[in-house]
């Protein structure tokens, strides 16, 4: 027997969070369902998160947003990549680079090959293999040429860099175009149900009490009704993740508009570096048991690009994810149901993904158990293997001149982790799990790049000979450099396609 559907949807909170939360729903349902959101323009919402990953442009696209249109609304720019320095050890510098490496021989990857041919001495750099990474090193950008078939320039896989609040704004026009009620003021209680305290309203400050039969929390950090009223419960990481505070400022931009974030490790912590079309992005994560505010916004004012465009500003946070991101008729979304380092870009994503998620187990007034358990274990498996790949970026150092990244050497690690590290280290094998975010060319890049070498290689590897290894190897490399030396410098193909107006 079928049992109703639900009627009313209510968001609390706006945000990136509550907005791309509304747009998706308000494209997917298709106006058979009530949607709210409310938001309070009094309360303040985190906005950092400036940086993503390739999957947003799905996210786009099935919303039906025009790229060129939505990168002049948010002063937007192309991401390749994730430049990291200093993380290994002082001096080291790679880059996390979208999309493929090299191309496939025989039976086994690439990346084999190349390990082959570093051990002899014989292999350059990864990023010479790479369409994204040399380009983002070349300061060159261009989408997809999907017409030249085999061609590099028909695989460059991408992301964004845009202002956060810009990119809320945006969405908020599509979804109200598309009916989402927006009720702006503060909410002063929530109501639960007597029989099974599931929440049924949230009342206004004006006395105004909107009811629902489904509620999104995106409240952000403090999960009003997640937390505050349901209780759901919050796990702690920050014995593995153990930075606790950032501090976040703008500054003006210069001339060269590089295609890529860059991550700078410091003595307590690490900046980021996301360059937009009118300015640059900058936070300094940090330990406060290493370091104090005083000294954290000293190291960050001081490695800026340009002139600082505001005062730092700071955010206190627990590394984590809430215990149960769906509890009840409330579904946690955004930093509501955790959070995570901002070091690979992963903040919008989680968003995007719990609200795909939300799509696969979308309720019934039944609510069932089983969906509802469902939807939480596969929100933990995410969570887990990508806090798992952020905790290899502070283990795998070997820095020696500062207490923090000594105690993120020698500290536990999850037993997922140490799995995959172990297995690297024999024959440099990768094995990507179920659907975990980051695949094998990820974690190679990250495990490559700060130190982390196989002690063998496949042993397929030597069903070729050296001397052909060595051609296949250089004529990847060679018609890589031809392609970037073809691509338009990234600021110019800006101007070209997206440019923003001034403000």
């Amino acid at each position: 027997m079928q049992v109703p559907h639900l009627n009313t949807i209510v968001i609390v909170g706006g945000g990136t969070a509550g907005w791309m939360t509304a747009t998706a729903l308000a494209t997917a349902l298709r106006g058979r369902y009530r949607i709210r959101l409310v938001e309070s323009d009094e309360i303040g919402i985190v906005g950092v998160g400036e940086a993503t990953i390739p999957m947003i442009q799905r996210f786009n696209t099935v919303a039906g947003i025009d790229e060129a249109e939505f990168l002049k609304a948010t002063n937007g720019t192309f991401k390749l990549g994730v430049e990291f320095v200093n993380w290994g050890r002082l001096g080291d510098r790679y880059t996390h680079g979208f999309g493929r490496l090299g191309q496939d021989l025989w039976m086994v990857g690439f990346e084999q090959y190349w390990h082959k041919m570093r051990a002899l001495g014989q292999a350059r750099d990864l990023a010479d293999y790479s369409i994204t990474r040399a380009a983002a090193r070349a300061n060159k950008f261009m989408l997809p040429r999907t017409d030249l078939g085999n061609s590099p320039l028909g695989e460059i896989t991408y992301a964004y860099h845009f202002d956060a609040g810009l990119y809320a704004r945006h969405l908020r026009k599509l979804s109200e175009a598309r009916g989402v009620e927006r009720t702006e003021g503060k909410i002063v209680r929530v109501t639960q149900r007597e029989h099974d305290g599931h929440v049924d309203a949230v009342v206004m400050e004006n006395g105004e009490r909107i009811e629902g039969d489904l509620f999104i929390d995106c409240s952000g950090f403090r999960g009003l009704l997640i937390e505050q009223t349901l209780e759901a419960g919050y796990e702690d990481w920050s014995h593995w993740l153990p930075c606790d505070r950032a501090l976040a400022v703008p500054c003006e931009s210069v001339p060269a508009l590089t295609p890529y974030t860059r991550a700078t490790a410091h003595k307590s912590g690490w900046q980021w570096r996301i360059p937009l079309q009118n300015r640059i992005g900058n936070g300094h994560v940090y330990c406060s048991r290493y370091i104090s505010d005083d000294e954290a916004a000293h190291v960050l004012l001081s490695n800026l690009d340009g002139k600082p465009l505001a005062d730092p500003r700071p955010i206190r946070f627990t590394t984590g994810m809430r215990k149960k991101a769906w509890d009840k008729n409330v579904v946690a979304i955004g930093l509501s149901s955790g959070f995570l380092e901002p070091i690979e870009s992963t903040s919008i994503h989680m968003i995007q993904d719990s609200i795909q998620r939300l799509l696969d187990y979308f309720p019934d007034q039944g609510f069932s158990a089983t969906d509802v358990e469902a939807f939480n274990r596969l929100s933990r498996f995410h969570y887990e293997r990508i806090r798992d790949f952020i905790i290899l970026h502070y283990h795998a150092n070997q820095r020696d001149d500062a207490a923090f990244w000594q105690a993120c050497a020698h500290m536990e690690i999850p037993a997922t982790l140490r799995d995959k590290i172990d297995l690297f280290r024999t024959h440099g094998r990768l094995r990507r799990v179920d659907s975990e975010l980051f695949t094998e060319v990820g974690w190679l890049q990250v495990l490559v790049g700060q130190n982390i070498h196989p002690q063998a290689y496949h042993p397929l590897v030597d069903v070729q000979s050296e001397e052909g290894i060595r051609d296949y190897m250089e004529g990847v490399a060679d018609v890589i450099r031809q392609c970037v030396d073809f691509m338009p410098d990234h600021a110019a193909f800006i101007d070209g396609y997206c440019k923003a107006p001034k403000m």
